[in-house]
C-alpha cells in the first residue's frame, strides 16, 4: 500500500478541545479495528508496537509504531484488514466546541475569525493537527500519552484538571505550528511582527515603517502573517488597536474620541465606523450596555 499524503485537521480555539476518555489495547494477529459511523467524537489513535490498517471514507492508512491517526467525527472508519503481529495502540477520545474543518496540505486555513469572536469572546487560535503523523519522542511507554492512561485508573474528580492540562500538552506536541521548538521562519516572522505592532500599535505604523525596523521586505511580512495568523500585518494593528479600544471603554471614563485617538485611529467617525463594522455595535452603545 502506497502511504498517501494525510490533510490537516484545523480545530479554532479557545475554547481548547476538551478530553473525555483513553485507553489502550492491543490486537494480536488476525485482530482489526471496528468499523465505525458518525462516532460524535475525535478518535486520535497513538500507536505503540505493531500495525494497524485504518480507513476512512476513501483514504487508507499504515499506522506504524510511533504513528499517530486522527479519526474524524463525523466520518466513517473501517479496518483495511486485520493485524499481522502483535499491534499495541493508545486511544485518546475528544471533542471540539469551536468550529474545526480539513485541508489537503498545510496552509492559512482559519475559522470565521469574527463568528469565533462573537460566539467565544475571541480571536481564534489554529491548531493545525496532522491527520496522519509521528508522534514526538518515544512511540510508547512515556509522555503525556502514557500519563493519561495512568491518571485513567484514578477518580473523575481527582483526576480532570491533570487529564485536561495532559491532553493539552499532548495537542501542543503535535500542532504543526509548534512541532520544533525554534520555530519555523514563517512562524519566528509572523511572531517579532507580533510583538512590534503589540509594543507600538498606538503610533503611525505603516508598512515602510514595519519593514525597516524589522528588517524584512513589508511583502515577506505580509506572508509570514497570512500563513501562521491569517492576517497582513496591517489587518493585524487594527485587530490590536480596536482590542485595546474595547477595554479602554469598559475601564476608563475617556470619551469615545479619546479612546480612538488612544489606540491610533487617526479620527473619531473612522475609529466608529471601525469598531461598529468589528462588533456590531458602537462605541457609546458598547459602553452604554456593559456599565449600567
Amino acid at each position: 500500500m502506497t502511504q498517501p499524503e494525510g490533510p490537516i485537521v484545523y480545530l479554532a480555539a479557545p475554547p481548547f478541545p476538551y478530553f473525555t476518555e483513553c485507553g489502550r489495547s492491543v490486537y494480536v494477529p488476525g485482530d482489526a479495528h471496528p468499523s465505525r459511523r458518525d462516532l460524535g467524537m475525535f478518535d486520535l489513535i497513538l500507536v505503540e508496537r505493531g500495525m494497524l490498517f485504518i480507513g476512512e471514507e476513501d483514504r487508507q492508512w499504515e499506522v506504524g509504531a510511533g504513528n499517530t491517526l486522527l479519526l474524524l467525527p463525523d466520518r466513517y472508519h473501517y479496518s483495511v484488514r486485520p493485524c499481522e503481529k502483535e499491534t499495541s495502540f493508545a486511544w485518546i477520545h475528544f471533542r471540539a466546541l469551536g468550529e474545526w474543518g480539513v485541508a489537503e496540505e498545510e496552509g492559512p486555513a482559519f475559522a470565521d475569525r469574527d463568528r469565533h469572536a462573537g460566539q467565544f469572546g475571541t480571536l481564534p487560535y489554529t491548531i493545525r493537527l496532522p491527520q496522519f503523523g509521528t508522534l514526538p519522542g518515544a512511540p510508547g511507554g512515556s509522555g503525556e500519552g502514557e500519563r493519561l492512561l495512568r491518571l485513567e485508573e484514578r477518580s473523575l474528580s481527582g483526576a480532570v484538571w491533570e487529564r485536561q492540562r495532559l491532553f493539552e500538552e499532548l495537542l501542543r506536541s503535535l500542532d504543526l505550528r509548534r512541532r520544533d521548538p525554534s520555530g519555523s521562519p514563517a512562524e519566528s516572522v509572523a511572531e517579532r511582527t507580533e510583538r512590534y505592532i503589540r509594543a507600538h500599535y498606538a503610533e503611525p505604523l505603516t508598512g515602510a515603517i514595519l519593514s525597516n525596523e524589522l528588517h524584512f521586505h513589508y511583502n515577506y511580512l505580509t506572508r509570514c502573517m497570512k500563513r501562521v495568523n491569517g492576517l497582513t500585518p496591517m489587518e493585524y494593528l487594527e485587530e490590536c488597536r480596536l482590542e485595546q479600544a474595547r477595554l479602554l471603554l469598559l475601564r476608563t471614563e475617556a470619551s469615545v474620541a479619546s479612546v480612538g485617538e488612544k489606540v491610533g485611529f487617526e479620527t473619531a467617525p473612522y475609529f466608529s465606523r471601525r469598531f461598529a463594522e468589528r462588533f456590531g455595535i458602537s462605541p457609546l452603545r458598547f459602553r452604554q450596555r456593559h456599565t449600567r
